[in-house]
């Protein structure tokens, strides 16, 4: 059993080095070759069976009958599947956008081209479909130009990140190593994974995973977003595989989502799902809010069930998928927008 968030089966996990193991048929229980519970994680992980699913943020208008059904930043590998927008921008009346025009600012659908929504034809189609906000307001006329560093413009929903300084990036940690950027003690860290392009940023790690854990992390050098992130009141949800000994009895789901009584006060999962089982071992999903410390090893621990193996695979709306452990990958602005709704940027 082995809660991994690569998919295909590959079934690899990292090991106290943080190096991944190869899988292995035949294995024991609770080991790299137990291609079950590898293959029910990597679904999880990568949300299959979710392909071609269209959402277009919510409130967003409806296109126009017979107009293309053309979806925003379809060319993105990652982000295709992350449901409505959570707090889309509010949306007033259509606007002739004459009171956001800036004469020396560029025009609207070359910025959304620039930013990889779609080809420019069809940006233009979206803005005259009342699919596209500036400052809040639906814009339907083309013609508009605006102040790229300032204007703050929306796609069904999904805002547009246009400041090219910002960076949003995935990490998928392995085990053993931690969760800061320099270590005094001299283990492997953070920065020791960084490409040379992002070597030299001040980037924020949003939030930590301990040492023992893996699975994602966010890095990022916008300083509020990684604020909004880790602050309680924006609850955001974060899904955890964990690996620990079975058979489990029944209540314990019952009794996480009511509430454990830890030393910091009581603390309860909003969602708690069995995954799998083999002799010896359980393999469960959560989904919880909390940003204490550790919380889903002392969850489990109180309730008599000590975690085998921890593996985070999803923040917010953000999910490893199929990214190889150890890698770093940057963000696609359908899942930036999706990230920055969260938390109401």
């Amino acid at each position: 059993m082995t809660p991994t968030p690569r998919s295909g089966g590959q079934g690899r996990g990292g090991n106290e080095g943080g190096r991944p193991k190869r899988p292995q048929s035949g294995g024991k229980p609770g080991g790299a070759g137990s291609k079950s519970f590898g293959e029910r994680a990597a679904k999880r992980a990568s949300g299959a069976g979710k392909a071609g699913t269209r959402h277009t943020g919510g409130k967003a208008a409806a296109p126009k009958k017979g107009a293309p059904k053309s979806r925003p930043f379809g060319k993105e590998r990652f982000g295709q599947n992350l449901g409505p927008v959570k707090n889309p921008p509010s949306r007033n009346r259509a606007n002739d956008g004459q009171d956001m025009h800036d004469p020396d600012g560029v025009r609207l659908q070359k910025v959304m081209a620039s930013a990889g929504v779609a080809s420019r034809r069809v940006c233009e189609e979206m803005i005259e479909d009342g699919r596209v906000e500036v400052d809040g307001r639906i814009v339907t006329e083309l013609g508009l130009r605006v102040n790229v560093e300032t204007a703050i413009i929306a796609v069904d929903g999904i805002r547009l990140q246009l400041k090219e300084n910002m960076l949003y990036l995935v990490f998928n940690k392995p085990k053993g190593v931690v969760s800061t950027m320099d270590d005094p003690e001299g283990r492997r860290n953070i920065s020791d994974f960084l490409k040379n392009k992002y070597a030299h940023e001040r980037l924020f790690h949003v939030g930590r995973l301990d040492q023992a854990t893996e699975g994602l992390l966010l890095l990022t050098n916008d300083g509020e977003l990684a604020n909004r992130l880790t602050h309680p009141s924006y609850q955001v949800p974060k899904t955890y595989l964990v690996q620990t000994k079975g058979p489990m009895e029944s209540g314990i789901s019952n009794q996480m989502k009511k509430g454990v009584e830890l030393e910091d006060g009581v603390t309860k999962v909003d969602a708690f799902k069995l995954v799998d089982s083999t002799p010896g071992h359980v393999l469960v999903e959560v989904v919880l809010h909390s940003g204490k410390n550790r919380i889903v090893r002392r969850l489990f621990d109180a309730v008599g069930y000590p975690v085998e193996r921890l593996v985070r695979l999803q923040v917010g709306p953000i999910r490893l998928g199929d990214q190889k452990q150890g890698s770093i990958r940057v963000l696609g602005q359908q899942e930036v927008g999706h990230l920055l709704a969260s938390v109401g940027l």
